[in-house]
């Protein structure tokens, strides 16, 4: 893993996250941690690939080869 996208996850740990899945799924949740195999732990999470059907997921981890890249909300 690279020194930039540590310091990227570092900077986004607590914020609320959107992860796109290989396959089209998209997740949103608080980005808890995360380790050296961009596996991460989210909190919070939703299942948002159907706006019009919505699931609570919770806590989840989502496999660092299953997502594609990593982008932050801007809420608020």
């Amino acid at each position: 893993m690279s020194e930039m996208t540590t310091e990227i996850l570092e900077q986004n740990l607590s914020k609320v996250v959107l992860v796109r899945l290989k396959g089209g799924k998209s997740l949103r949740g608080r980005l808890k941690g995360f380790d050296q195999h961009l596996n991460l732990v989210l909190e919070e999470t939703e299942d948002t690939t159907a706006v019009e059907n919505q699931k609570k997921l919770g806590l989840i981890i989502v496999r660092g080869d299953k997502r594609s890249p990593l982008y932050r909300l801007r809420l608020g």
